[in-house]
């Protein structure tokens, strides 16, 4: 195995320690969390399990921690590594790519979904076909999206600057 590839305390350190990697984790931790604290505060009583699968796996809803996540990469790298060089136009393209993604195929998917799931409600009493729903969110709305951005970016800044 090439040197480079393993794994060892000091190369965790490092990465630990790196600004660029902090900041992207940071910022996708923080809008999970936070879209765990909206649906705690939208629900009565959500279990348990429900609040930790929000803050470790749950995607849609406010804010969009994919948004947060590629915005803070990309301004956390334009400061390290410049805002004109190669790597800082390969994430800023990256997070167009994956805002742009989450507004348009991930959400169209999840409102077919939606359609898909009423017409089985409907249709599986009466045909005799066992009918299992499917996710129906999968997308954001625009705002979902420009709130994770701007959490993006004051994240990026603020592990870029201090």
């Amino acid at each position: 195995m090439p040197r480079n590839l393993v794994i060892n305390a000091g190369n965790l350190r490092v990465l630990l320690e790196s600004p660029v990697f902090l900041s992207a984790l940071s910022s996708w931790f923080l809008a999970q969390l936070l879209k765990t604290l909206i649906i705690l505060f939208r629900r009565r009583r959500p279990s348990v399990k429900d609040m930790a699968l929000t803050v470790l796996w749950k995607t849609g809803g406010m804010p969009s921690s994919h948004s947060a996540l590629v915005t803070s990469l990309a301004v956390s790298i334009g400061f390290s590594e410049g805002f004109s060089s190669n790597l800082f136009i390969v994430t800023l393209a990256f997070t167009l790519i994956v805002m742009r993604d989450s507004l348009g195929v991930r959400r169209s998917s999840g409102i077919q979904a939606r359609v898909l799931n009423q017409l089985g409600r409907q249709i599986a009493p009466t045909s005799g076909i066992e009918f299992t729903p499917v996710k129906e969110v999968q997308g954001h709305t625009p705002l979902e999206v420009i709130v994770g951005g701007l959490l993006g970016l004051f994240i990026g800044i603020a592990f870029a600057v201090l």
